[in-house]
């Protein structure tokens, strides 16, 4: 399968893959995040080209419910389709949009808005492993630095023997020994940063698996830990979690975005256009 790399067609053969990025206005932390064009981008076309750039996807589509960031995005060259204002995930704006657009496509990839900075060869190896024909989902993990173990806002995740996910959390998983000497591991346990990962919140479905998890009634995890991947394990279905090489930082509040414009212009490296 060939493709033009700068308009976003896959540079190799492999699943054919669309990636969605659900984008809404609203935004507790960072009033109007995705508009926010301190750098001479907005936010969400920063992520749109770095995911383009990946070449791995025939389409990258903006998925909003906002006609302001639709004619943003437009203007910038990208895809982008409106979506019902009412979804209360980007998994869920990402289904109808995925429905609305169409396409014998094998995988469909939620990008989130606030990612302009995504490996673009762990976006590759996430597509990739849909070559495993009986794979439904996967997601993305790496490094968890000590200091993040404890941290709410830093999503842990532990996988089994085959790199599904057991289990993700807000809270400090895997078990660490007690610094004040109260050890519970056993003394053959592998060290504890071999076994704890970083979930990075790229999720990949087969078409058929993402109508599948929209439909899924929330789970009893899910709403305890805010963390709607839960949905899919409670329903007994599995998750493949690739190894991410890099670890994004992603944008939440003021402090994340001045951090990002500082990279982005000490960057020497021009993003792609379409």
């Amino acid at each position: 399968m060939g493709g033009d790399p700068a308009r976003g067609g896959p540079s190799h053969p492999g699943p054919r893959a669309l990636a969605l990025v659900p984008a809404r206005l609203g935004s507790q932390r960072l009033p109007r995040k995705m508009l926010l064009d301190e750098t001479g981008r907005a936010l969400v076309v920063h992520t749109v080209a770095n995911a383009l750039a990946a070449g791995v996807f025939e389409r990258v589509v903006v998925a909003t419910d906002s006609a302001e960031i639709e004619a943003v995005v437009r203007a910038a060259g990208f895809e982008a389709v409106r979506t019902r204002p009412d979804h209360e995930s980007g998994t869920a704006r990402a289904e109808e949009a995925a429905r609305a657009l169409g396409g014998a496509f094998d995988v469909v990839v939620n990008v989130q808005g606030d990612e302009p900075e995504l490996d673009r060869g762990d976006l590759a190896r996430l597509v990739a492993v849909f070559v495993d024909p009986e794979l439904e989902a996967a997601t993305l993990a790496g490094p968890l630095a000590e200091a993040d173990h404890a941290k709410p806002q830093v999503v842990k995740v532990v996988r089994d023997a085959a790199g599904h996910a057991l289990y993700f959390s807000r809270a400090p998983i895997p078990y660490r020994a007690a610094t004040d000497g109260a050890a519970y591991a056993r003394e053959d346990a592998l060290p504890w940063a071999e076994s704890a990962r970083r979930h990075v919140g790229v999720y990949a479905f087969r078409p058929a698996a993402l109508a599948a998890f929209t439909a899924l009634p929330r789970g009893r995890l899910e709403a305890l830990e805010n963390l709607e991947q839960l949905r899919w394990l409670e329903s007994g279905r599995r998750m493949r979690v690739v190894e991410a090489l890099h670890v994004p930082l992603g944008i939440d509040t003021r402090a994340d975005y001045d951090a990002f414009v500082a990279r982005a212009r000490g960057s020497a490296v021009p993003h792609p256009r379409p």
